[in-house]
């Protein structure tokens, strides 16, 4: 038995090892939108980009869902103002979503769309309206990407393997 579990453990290290060196996703530019070149939009901030379209939120969310695929994707919707501490201040945001690939990539989209923001009154919306190259758009998406480097994929998986071992062996020494 031991043997046997020795042999799936090690299994299971070369294939997280594959799974930590293998790189994550280029994304895509959005499609049916126009990229920003505003200040913010391009190498102001680190690993930005932002969109302006016509695309509805679950058109977006569905693209970056089919191009960030993911055996392991975790997804977390954060309510609008933690926008503000992802990108900048001045951000506005109606949705904030969160793409997780653990250990390895962490990926934050923020849309706003100008007819449905919450924190404006209805009859006052129309001063937010979206103009880019003279055209009006009905939402602009901003991404973030934070990437983690495969030294520190690497360390931060057997360091959380081992403190699981740890635990493990603690409970079974505790808790017979």
């Amino acid at each position: 038995m031991k043997k046997i579990l020795l042999i799936l453990f090690i299994i299971f290290n070369i294939l997280s090892f594959v799974y930590l060196i293998s790189p994550t996703p280029k994304l895509p530019d959005l499609p049916n939108s126009i990229k920003s070149n505003l200040p913010g939009d391009t190498t102001q901030i680190s690993n930005v980009s932002g969109y302006y379209t016509n695309l509805t939120r679950t058109e977006v969310m569905n693209f970056y869902k089919a191009n960030y695929p993911s055996l392991i994707r975790i997804n977390i919707n954060h309510p609008p103002e933690k926008s503000q501490e992802i990108f900048v201040d001045t951000i506005q945001s109606y949705y904030l979503e969160e793409f997780i690939i653990p250990f390895k990539e962490t990926i934050y989209i923020n849309g706003f769309d100008w007819e449905n923001d919450v924190f404006t009154k209805p009859e006052q919306r129309v001063k937010n309206k979206l103009i880019y190259e003279e055209k009006v758009f009905k939402t602009k998406v901003t991404t973030r990407v934070f990437p983690v480097s495969i030294p520190k994929r690497i360390a931060n998986f057997y360091i959380t393997e081992l403190g699981l071992i740890i635990i493990f062996l603690i409970y079974k020494k505790y808790f017979k």
